[in-house]
């Protein structure tokens, strides 16, 4: 997939939605060789994903080897919206706590004062830092059940159509 066809897809209203939120599930190879997926908080911002996580993540020795993921980012909601992306996952250590980590957490709901309480623990149980986990997206796709389908459907629905026809 292009680079221009990948910014189209998330581009769209639906994507960019998706986008938005805070979770995403994230997919990748442990070093065992069997897959993972895992939830994980998430912000994108315009151009990459970016997860925040402990420098002692069993992921990251994963990740190192094999940088290759994929995300999955929908609704619960009928018919659902899905967002899948595939990409690299460039892995950046940073002191202190990022930003993202804490524009991710920023939506969960506390008091101002549980919010101050919150950072204070959240900085001292990561007073060694954290890793960045970028994601740059190489391929993407939104599935609406309006617009688009998955391509199985896609495939039946024009099997259908040409059988009627």
């Amino acid at each position: 997939m292009h680079a221009h066809e990948v910014t189209e897809v998330l581009n769209r209203r639906s994507s960019q939605e998706l986008l938005a939120r805070d979770v995403t599930r994230l997919a990748y190879v442990a070093l065992d060789g069997t897959p993972r997926t895992i939830p994980i908080v998430f912000a994108w911002n315009g151009e990459t994903a970016v997860m925040c996580t402990p420098k002692n993540a069993p992921k990251l020795k994963a990740l190192a080897r094999n940088p290759m993921v994929a995300m999955t980012i929908d609704t619960e909601s009928h018919p659902p919206k899905i967002l899948l992306i595939r990409g690299r996952a460039d892995l950046d250590p940073v002191d202190g706590i990022p930003d993202e980590f804490l524009q991710q957490t920023g939506t969960y709901e506390m008091t101002a004062e549980q919010r101050v309480e919150w950072e204070k623990e959240v900085r001292s149980l990561y007073a060694d830092g954290m890793v960045r986990i970028v994601v740059t997206p190489t391929w993407a796709k939104l599935i609406d059940f309006e617009q688009t389908l998955p391509t199985a459907v896609a495939e039946l629905v024009e099997r259908r159509a040409r059988s009627q026809g």
